[in-house]
């Protein structure tokens, strides 16, 4: 399953129906932010994965608590949110008010609201992983190439499919910033975690946009 599929497919559905009836936040915006974490939260856990040390913990946690298993049951979506907000503070570190801070902006999920709903949806982006790394038969000394890999066959899709509905989605919340950007909000995401291509560097210059935004929090990340 690609990560394009986690966006659109039924997971999303029942995430974002889960939040919204938990949070009273629109569907929209819930799709909006798991379209922009799961590459953001990807993209940290490739970088921390170049540590060896970083890569054998992670490697241990997916194999311990996420088979993937949460995809498709979404009863474990509340049950495990206070693992979410832990997931999040590993991941990110210090970075995580600032994270959140940017995301609660773009989004307008209120800050109160943001870091909760983050940790929601935090062990179903942990819980794709791991489903990915069984059927890619990885080790710690793998995740590297398959976290990259994931976001490079995201961002591929995501060029091709210059109209889709999550674009739609993605247009509608991030609001006027994406009137400055490409047309296709789900690529520029995209590439703003993988470094940027021409397109993005552009759009840096021209500023605005959600992966510029992106791009000057995650310091090159």
């Amino acid at each position: 399953m690609s990560l394009l599929d986690l966006l659109t497919g039924n997971t999303s559905n029942q995430v974002a129906e889960k939040a919204e009836n938990k949070f009273g936040i629109n569907r929209n915006q819930i799709i909006a932010l798991l379209a922009v974490a799961a590459p953001l939260i990807i993209s940290y856990l490739r970088n921390k994965s170049q540590d060896a040390k970083e890569a054998e913990a992670l490697n241990n946690a997916l194999d311990k608590d996420h088979d993937g298993s949460i995809l498709n049951d979404s009863s474990q979506l509340e049950a495990r949110e206070s693992e979410g907000g832990s997931i999040l503070s590993h991941i990110f570190g210090g970075d995580k008010q600032n994270v959140e801070n940017q995301l609660s902006q773009n989004t307008g999920i209120s800050i109160d609201k943001i870091g909760p709903v983050l940790a929601m949806l935090a062990p179903v982006i942990m819980g794709y992983i791991g489903k990915e790394k069984q059927q890619s038969n990885v080790g710690a000394g793998g995740l590297g190439d398959l976290l990259g890999g994931i976001l490079g066959n995201a961002s591929n899709q995501a060029q091709a499919q210059q109209s889709s509905p999550l674009n739609d989605i993605l247009g509608s919340v991030l609001g006027g910033g994406q009137s400055q950007s490409s047309g296709n909000p789900l690529n520029d995401i995209l590439g703003s975690v993988l470094g940027g291509g021409n397109n993005n560097n552009q759009q840096n210059q021209q500023g605005g946009g959600l992966g510029d935004i992106l791009g000057s929090f995650l310091g090159g990340k």
